[in-house]
């Protein structure tokens, strides 16, 4: 039971990824997160609003049973087959208490610092939050795809728009954390 408790080493994890990409390509399937909550917005009668929405949504509702996995699987992950402890850097740790008053990097996924209830009572973090997720949603369609339909699915198909949505999700993230997320964070 320990093996399951700590993190799987890549060649484990890798050759899992790579045969369940090579299932959905043989029954003709692409994996992505983002094009779940398409899916979920047809269903609901999106489509009355916008043309985007309007498609065949029950041909695809087999990805939201991927969403419900993933929620479910991270669910009994967190829950029952780990601390929820991530192990960090201590010269990074002791970084985002002294910049950012995060200080417990290391004892947590999530920071309550960030994440917590306590923290959405902070007008600065609901907009945060707010802006970013809009933006990721939107570069997530613009996109053609979120980081894990394109990094995963896109780029085991070898497509070259993928690799090029990934190298500019990587260069974004680059951005943000070593220029934006200061200005943003640094009292």
């Amino acid at each position: 039971m320990n093996r399951i408790y700590e993190p799987w080493p890549w060649y484990v994890a890798g050759p899992m990824i790579a045969l369940t990409m090579f299932l959905l390509l043989l029954v003709g399937k692409k994996f992505g997160m983002s094009s779940p909550l398409r899916t979920t917005c047809s269903a609901l009668g999106a489509g009355k609003a916008a043309s985007f929405f309007r498609f065949d949504w029950k041909a695809e509702r087999w990805n939201l049973m991927v969403v419900l996995g993933a929620v479910i699987g991270g669910f009994i992950a967190s829950n029952f087959l780990s601390d929820n402890t991530v192990e960090i850097n201590p010269e990074i740790a002791q970084q985002l208490s002294t910049d950012y008053n995060i200080d417990s990097a290391g004892d947590a996924y999530l920071p309550p610092e960030i994440f917590g209830f306590e923290a959405l009572s902070d007008p600065l973090i609901i907009a945060v939050l707010l802006i970013g997720g809009l933006l990721v949603g939107f570069g997530a369609r613009y996109a053609g795809g979120c980081t894990s339909g394109h990094a995963i699915s896109g780029l085991s198909n070898l497509q070259l728009p993928s690799l090029i949505a990934v190298i500019g999700f990587f260069i974004g993230g680059l951005v943000m954390i070593n220029f934006i997320y200061p200005l943003i964070f640094t009292a």
